[in-house]
């Protein structure tokens, strides 16, 4: 459930900026008479990306218990990492350029088949954001309970829609840079815990039949069929019996993504020289 939370959060945030950019620009330059084909394109993004979901996740559940079921969740898993990893650095590397490149779409779109090209414009800016969290979500569905992780997708995106209103109607209160640092470093956490499942599923289909021995066993402590451990393994990655191979992929991705996303590298690349007392000799 908090995972879902976090991400229906993210991206419903991402996606309502999307949407609220277009509307804004086209307002300003006196076109709302296109606001119509906007929502239109988003509507249909929104339907596509929920009917591929329920679909998806009706098909898979058809082979419960078997090898294609674990193959298909342990793909989608690796899907969901990499995609969750991908889309968090690319929104940090273009934040700052998001707006302009989003309004010079839209005056390309305008210049064109208005009516087409503002639609396609929406469908696939917020198609792409939903396709995402329906990856995600599937992803988690699969490694918890289906109802949790909807209702921690329903109030994600309550709360997304709230803190959207705000950013556009109370002013520049709230640091959104900031805001998206933060839930980035988490979805860093909670993308090292797609990997560790995509192991587990890995390891039971004898893809990788290495590191299998189990390091501990905190069943007794914290069940992953109890409430709090499915909300600890859906974010964290909890497993109440990891193998080498799980923890080691576990640590080393969490201690580079975070590293990366945060930039503490670059900082340390910049620190060095000054401080690695190899200058140059000084002069007489």
């Amino acid at each position: 459930m908090v995972a879902t939370f976090v991400i229906f959060l993210r991206e419903g945030i991402e996606a309502s900026m999307i949407v609220a950019i277009l509307l804004a620009y086209l307002d300003k330059i006196g076109q709302r008479r296109h606001f119509v084909d906007v929502l239109g394109g988003v509507g249909a993004a929104i339907v596509l990306a929920a009917a591929g979901g329920v679909a998806a996740y009706l098909t898979i559940r058809t082979y419960a218990g078997s090898r294609v079921q674990t193959i298909f969740e342990t793909c989608t898993f690796l899907v969901a990492a990499g995609v969750l990893t991908y889309m968090t650095f690319w929104m940090r590397n273009h934040a700052r350029t998001f707006s302009s490149e989003l309004r010079s779409k839209t005056s390309t779109a305008l210049s064109g088949g208005a009516r087409r090209g503002l639609f396609l414009l929406a469908f696939q800016a917020v198609g792409r954001e939903g396709l995402e969290t329906v990856v995600f979500t599937l992803a988690i569905a699969f490694s918890t309970s289906a109802a949790g992780s909807l209702a921690g997708g329903a109030i994600g995106l309550a709360c997304a829609m709230a803190v959207a209103f705000a950013i556009y109607h109370l002013g520049k209160q709230l640091n959104v840079a900031l805001f998206f640092k933060i839930v980035g470093a988490l979805l860093m956490v909670f993308a090292a815990g797609l990997l560790v499942d995509a192991v587990e599923g890995m390891q039971q289909l004898g893809w990788l039949p290495m590191l299998t021995h189990p390091l501990w066993n905190s069943g007794h402590l914290l069940s992953e069929d109890s409430a709090l451990g499915d909300v600890v393994h859906s974010f964290f990655g909890y497993v109440s019996r990891p193998t080498v191979l799980e923890i080691a992929v576990w640590v080393l991705y969490v201690a580079v993504a975070l590293t990366a996303f945060l930039g503490l590298w670059s900082r340390l690349v910049r620190w060095r020289p000054a401080h690695s007392g190899t200058g140059a000799a000084p002069r007489s």
